[in-house]
């Protein structure tokens, strides 16, 4: 058995010999690393300065809500209030759909907003061609510096007639290929250590939980493992190494550049999204038929004020014990939050139906499985966006809500329909408010999301990896 490994063992240093005897190798494992370096330090000082201008713009915006003077409640219900999506030091990984999404959200009575202020508006063109991340590199670029590089291992033997040579001498195919295939995933491995070393130190620094980072790890482990066996399997296969070559650049160009690119545009044509402006409509067409919560006489609110009259007993708006003013402004909020939630849902149902559709042909395309669970451990995925929206509404409506009962319950109804009564509540009510805060997914949630596209890429590994054993036991037929 010892000799065995060490037959492998020796055909995977020699492999390494020839790889790094070739200068155009050690450039470009150089190039690569440079560039992933450069990649994680730009990215990681992007995040960590938007996640500290964030944190100050929240910070200042909390102080804005809670500094505002004595009012009435319901200008402040107009006077809103601003919430800024925390960056996930992930996001410096794989920024995901992060750039496109908006991060900031603002807060109003009568109105549910969507995030404002992506980076893809802010910064220049160049990112909505793919910015420089580390997951860009390993996800693109290493794969094919294993096609370049790989593409020969077991051609390159056939074509010089070695490998007659090595199986007459008694090497068995396997090893051959299984010596070829531990070279080459060395190879790969020098590729993602530096990608290994910046998760390492986000999760050792306390930056990022490590759940999420050994998930990327992993993830990232398995997609240059299932490149470097598929390159050897077509180098097997190949009868000449430019064969080989021509053969690995399609599949590249096709499962890392076409696919990825074609199936999301394919999903949006077969799951159409209304725009903002066809939303915007048919919302205003409902709301307005909801009734105007500013005035206690719409015809809409009277069985609302029949309810109310009956539960407490008298006749009267002006004998309530509460001011009806402020729980019409209760009522109405909540007619069109569910209004709003409804649109919200419908939306984001028909994003994770195209999210669906993208999942399917990750059984085609690998590429667009990994991209799933990068995003998804990297928190940058549209699950994770909802996420925020929905706490940041939840917040909104707790506080208008607030806003609102103060209204209705330190106000009187007759000095508050009274145009020349100034109405005031002291600003300790609103400064007692809790500030908002963030909580990211669950880890349960993320390995949830994870798991299919996880699993994914463990059939394509499995089933590549078996390929080649199989093959490889006939190797020897093969090379006559």
């Amino acid at each position: 058995m010892s000799a065995v490994h060490g037959i492998v063992a020796r055909i995977a240093r020699e492999e390494w010999r020839a790889l790094f005897r070739d200068r155009a190798a050690v450039a470009g494992v150089l190039l690569l690393t440079v560039l992933m370096l450069v990649a994680a330090l730009t990215a990681y000082e992007h995040q960590r300065n938007a996640a500290a201008e964030r944190a100050r713009y929240q910070a200042h915006a909390n102080g804005e809500f809670e500094g505002q003077p004595d009012r009435h409640p319901h200008r402040m219900v107009h006077y809103g209030h601003f919430l800024f999506r925390p960056a996930n030091p992930l996001a410096a990984f794989d920024p995901g759909i992060d750039g496109f999404t908006g991060h900031t959200l603002f807060l109003e009575g009568h109105r549910q907003n969507s995030a404002n202020f992506g980076d893809v508006r802010q910064t220049s063109l160049l990112l909505r061609f793919g910015q420089l991340t580390p997951a860009f590199v390993l996800q693109v670029l290493a794969p094919l510096l294993l096609v370049f590089f790989g593409h020969a291992a077991v051609a390159r033997e056939r074509e010089s007639g070695t490998l007659r040579v090595l199986l007459a001498q008694g090497v068995g195919s396997r090893q051959i290929v299984l010596g070829k295939l531990l070279a080459l995933a060395g190879f790969a491995g020098l590729a993602l250590l530096p990608a290994l070393a910046a998760l390492a130190w986000l999760a050792a620094g306390g930056h990022a939980p490590w759940q999420p980072a050994l998930l990327l790890a992993a993830g990232y482990t398995g997609w240059l493992l299932l490149w470097t066996t598929g390159v050897v399997l077509v180098s097997m296969l190949a009868r000449r190494g430019r064969d080989a070559l021509l053969l690995l650049l399609t599949c590249w160009t096709v499962l890392a550049i076409l696919l990825p690119r074609w199936v999301p545009a394919m999903a949006n044509g077969a799951v159409a999204l209304p725009t903002r402006f066809e939303d915007a409509i048919h919302v205003q067409r409902e709301y307005l038929a909801l009734g105007d919560s500013h005035n206690p006489d719409d015809p809409k609110f009277v069985a609302f004020r029949d309810g109310l009259l009956k539960k407490y007993g008298v006749a009267r708006v002006e004998d309530l014990p509460v001011n009806f003013k402020g729980l019409v402004g209760m009522e109405g909020e909540r007619r069109s939050t569910e209004l709003f939630n409804r649109y919200a849902g419908e939306a984001f149902d028909r994003q994770e139906r195209q999210g669906e559709i993208i999942d399917a042909f990750g059984w085609i395309s690998p590429a667009l499985a990994l991209r799933r669970l990068s995003m998804a451990a990297a928190g940058t995925d549209l699950a994770s966006y909802r996420g925020f929206l929905e706490q940041g509404e939840h917040y909104r409506y707790t506080l208008i809500q607030g806003l609102n009962r103060l209204q209705a319950e330190r106000l009187a109804y007759a000095d508050d329909t009274n145009p020349a009564r100034e109405n005031r509540v002291s600003r300790e009510h609103w400064q007692r408010f809790p500030a908002f805060r963030y909580r990211p997914p669950p880890l349960d949630d993320t390995l949830r999301r994870a798991a299919p596209a996880g699993a994914i890429l463990a059939f394509w590994l499995a089933g590549l990896g078996t390929l080649a054993w199989l093959l490889a036991g006939r190797l020897g037929r093969i090379a006559r």
